[in-house]
């Protein structure tokens, strides 16, 4: 089998989750952090891709509340594009309207302390890992 890597791309952290080898279960793997005004960490990103010997990059695709696009989308999409023929490897996108809504009730859920809880990173990550994990499921139904 192969390992999956979900991201989740933000204008200040990029939430990283890899699947299992089975391609079953997504978990956690880093969040990086964005400076603001560079570029975006592409090479970081796919050499991730490489250490993990990740086979397929699913990324978050951040669709108004209507599913229209806008021009975070196409940054998002550009990310991708730069990603995949950096890293040599398939990317695909996934809706991923209320992800960060859902992954910030999650984290709430946790039972951490106020301050834990208020850790943007453990969002991001949880974002990752909920979009990974998506698409893993899907993967599973169209077998």
């Amino acid at each position: 089998m192969h390992r999956i890597i979900g991201i989740d791309y933000g204008e200040r952290r990029i939430g990283i989750a890899i699947s299992d080898p089975t391609a079953t279960i997504a978990q956690p793997l880093t969040v990086l952090t964005r400076r603001a005004g560079k570029r975006p960490p592409v090479q970081a990103v796919a050499d991730l891709i490489a250490e993990h010997g990740a086979e397929h990059v699913v990324i978050g695709l951040p669709l108004t509340l209507a599913g229209d696009e806008s021009d975070w989308t196409r940054e998002v999409r550009a990310f991708g594009d730069k990603l995949a023929e950096r890293a040599g490897t398939g990317v695909s996108f996934a809706d991923e309207r209320m992800t960060s809504v859902v992954a910030e009730r999650a984290v709430r859920s946790l039972g951490l302390r106020r301050r834990e809880r208020q850790q943007k990173e453990r969002v991001d990550s949880a974002a990752a890992i909920l979009i990974l994990q998506a698409h893993l499921d899907r993967m599973k139904r169209q077998q």
